[in-house]
């Protein structure tokens, strides 16, 4: 499932990604801004109805569930991964497919941060549903099995909280749905479900607002295999100072690489990617 403003600038790559494995995906693409036109017949005509999709506010959780209801109505689909167009594989699609149709959990990252970027923009007017120690923080980017998937469909109660109260605003605390609302509604529901990691790795070590973005330099076969053989997650609060947590990555009980994905690459990186990507999609 494909969150895009506009176009896919990796769709070639995620092309050799998909190629040869008919029958055992689908893909969906969510354009807010755009209409996108294709180069892979893979996504020639898997553009879903679009709205406009604003940064930080409840329209980026509306369009991810947008993207999990047409992908629903498919029933051969049985687990659900989301990226951003600057997304790309890790892993060759065998890997990855076996990774997430046998494990016993979704992958929705989730943690407890007691600074201002965490609990800080919880607001008391959730309650009595929901309370300030059950907030949780984590990653948009989650991939989800079909049971959780249908779960967040029903969900009405705590998608309107924060639909009410988690949003920017003059008056308090600024709130992003996008990095709250699912991991506190699975720590509420499911808390065991969970991996409280996310497949996709992106590094925030930078401490900046965004996170660190790959330019065609930084692009290596040694960059690739480290962030593909990563087999602890890393999780940063908003206290001062910093805390970093560490967390194992367990597959099935049993310690894997943590990442199949990765992000935030610039469209530039396109040629250096394709070109490493049968040597780098090998490392397990």
């Amino acid at each position: 499932m494909f969150l895009t403003p506009g176009p896919l600038p990796f769709e070639k790559l995620w092309h050799k990604f998909f190629d040869g494995h008919d029958g055992r995906f689908s893909i969906y693409v969510h354009a807010s801004r755009e209409k996108v036109s294709h180069s892979s017949p893979h996504f020639v005509g898997r553009d879903i109805r679009s709205e406009k999709v604003t940064w930080g506010e409840m329209s980026m959780v509306d369009a991810e569930k947008r993207l999990l209801a047409n992908a629903l109505i498919d029933p051969d689909n049985q687990h659900f991964a989301l990226f951003s167009e600057s997304c790309v594989p890790l892993h060759e699609f065998e890997y990855v497919y076996n990774y997430l149709i046998f494990t016993n959990v979704s992958y929705i990252d989730c943690f407890d941060d007691p600074g201002p970027h965490g609990s800080g923009r919880y607001s008391e007017r959730m309650l009595p549903e929901i309370e300030k120690k059950d907030f949780r923080k984590g990653s948009q980017w989650f991939s989800m099995k079909r049971h959780h998937a249908i779960i967040v469909m029903a969900d009405s109660l705590y998608y309107t909280k924060f639909k009410l109260y988690c949003k920017r605003t003059k008056d308090g605390p600024n709130c992003y749905a996008d990095e709250h609302y699912f991991p506190t509604f699975f720590n509420m529901i499911d808390p065991g479900g969970i991996s409280n990691w996310s497949v996709t790795h992106v590094d925030w070590t930078e401490g900046k607002w965004h996170p660190k973005s790959y330019r065609n330099q930084d692009v290596t076969y040694e960059l690739l295999k480290n962030i593909a053989s990563l087999d602890k997650a890393a999780q940063i609060t908003s206290t001062a100072p910093k805390r970093v947590m560490f967390k194992p990555c367990l597959w099935n009980g049993v310690k894997r690489p943590c990442h199949l994905f990765a992000r935030k690459f610039y469209p530039e990186t396109l040629g250096r990617l394709s070109h490493l990507f049968s040597n780098y999609t090998v490392v397990v």
